[in-house]
């Protein structure tokens, strides 16, 4: 029975049979690869745990992965069970010294997570990689619990292979409103009086309440379970990878690590066994051909939640921007600052 979707609604589903020249577009790895570039950009059909021994070593810039949580979840008809804490930690330790191989001696990996499986990846990704840091992000999405708090966080766990690394923190400043503007002789202290308004551009912190989960009228939504969304992923790849690094992904799910490096100049690399979600995976990044908008996302920096109108005005007159953001945007191969769209 065909779904008849509300007019708005711009939730991606092809189905297999509607979208297989998407589908055409991916690739299987059955034999080890020398070179990375042979297969860059691409969707990779397949196990991570088959196709990363055959992958190049050192060949990866940034790793970004969102490895099934420890909850029993149907992917597509496909179901992964809840384990002991100790089946997933073996599970944890497994795939994590399959991708160890293939990050550079200066990469970063990233590693999501809820609250109770991030006991356990802390701890094993402190045996391979040393950590800097664990990032919460809120989620407005969520049940409610009867005899619990309700669920409404999740982490990220973030390390790196060595000390040496790339870590870009002008590239994800949060642009947030001058409450209080100070000024020394007239003249504003660490902020800019611009026509929409007054403006800080303050360094990030572990905690991130500027995430909108992907929604039905979002046109980077898909009927993926458990999607991240573009503006998530922004964050980790400009801090954590310059244009042209490589961006790999072992649990790519939708897509979205692949889609949002498109997008920011990288190049990427994503592994995912579901044939539905490889398929609207290269769909979106066909889709990023055009669109390069990252929602919440403008002018080369980040907004705080309810700043749409202010946004807005910005990006319907570039000419507002402060001179300290309007200039070459080289994270989307234009001059356009309105390039990148709010939320």
């Amino acid at each position: 029975m065909i779904k008849n979707k509300a007019q708005r609604n711009k939730t991606i589903e092809t189905s297999i049979a509607e979208g297989a020249q998407y589908l055409e577009c991916c690739i299987k790895v059955e034999k080890p690869i020398d070179d990375i570039d042979i297969i860059l950009d691409k969707t990779i059909i397949g196990d991570t745990f088959s196709v990363c021994p055959l992958l190049p070593k050192e060949s990866v810039d940034l790793l970004i992965a969102d490895p099934p949580y420890n909850l029993t979840k149907s992917f597509n008809g496909s179901k992964f069970a809840k384990k002991k804490a100790a089946d997933y930690e073996e599970y944890t330790q497994r795939w994590l010294s399959m991708v160890y191989p293939l990050l550079k001696q200066n990469g970063s990996i990233y590693v999501c997570c809820d609250w109770e499986t991030s006991l356990i990846i802390g701890r094993v990704l402190g045996d391979f990689f040393k950590v800097r840091n664990r990032i919460t992000w809120q989620r407005e999405k969520g049940r409610g619990a009867k005899a619990n708090w309700k669920n409404g966080l999740e982490d990220i766990w973030y390390a790196t292979k060595s000390d040496t690394y790339t870590f870009n923190l002008e590239a994800v400043k949060i642009r947030k409103k001058v409450i209080a503007p100070y000024r020394v002789e007239g003249k504003p202290k660490d902020w800019e009086e611009t026509e929409s308004g007054n403006y800080r551009d303050t360094c990030p912190s572990n905690f991130w309440d500027d995430i909108t989960i992907p929604f039905w009228s979002m046109s980077e939504n898909t009927a993926h379970p458990t999607q991240k969304s573009e503006k998530l992923l922004a964050k980790i790849i400009l801090a954590s990878s310059n244009r042209g690094d490589v961006v790999f992904d072992p649990f790519l799910g939708s897509g979205t690590s692949s889609v949002v490096a498109k997008k920011l100049g990288r190049r990427y690399l994503g592994i995912e066994a579901e044939e539905q979600y490889c398929l609207w995976a290269e769909q979106r990044l066909e889709m990023a051909d055009s669109d390069k908008g990252i929602q919440g996302y403008i002018g080369g920096v980040f907004w705080e939640r309810n700043t749409l109108s202010e946004q807005n005005i910005i990006n319907g007159n570039a000419d507002t921007l402060p001179s300290a953001v309007c200039q070459e945007w080289s994270g989307n191969g234009t001059n356009d600052c309105r390039v990148f769209y709010g939320g």
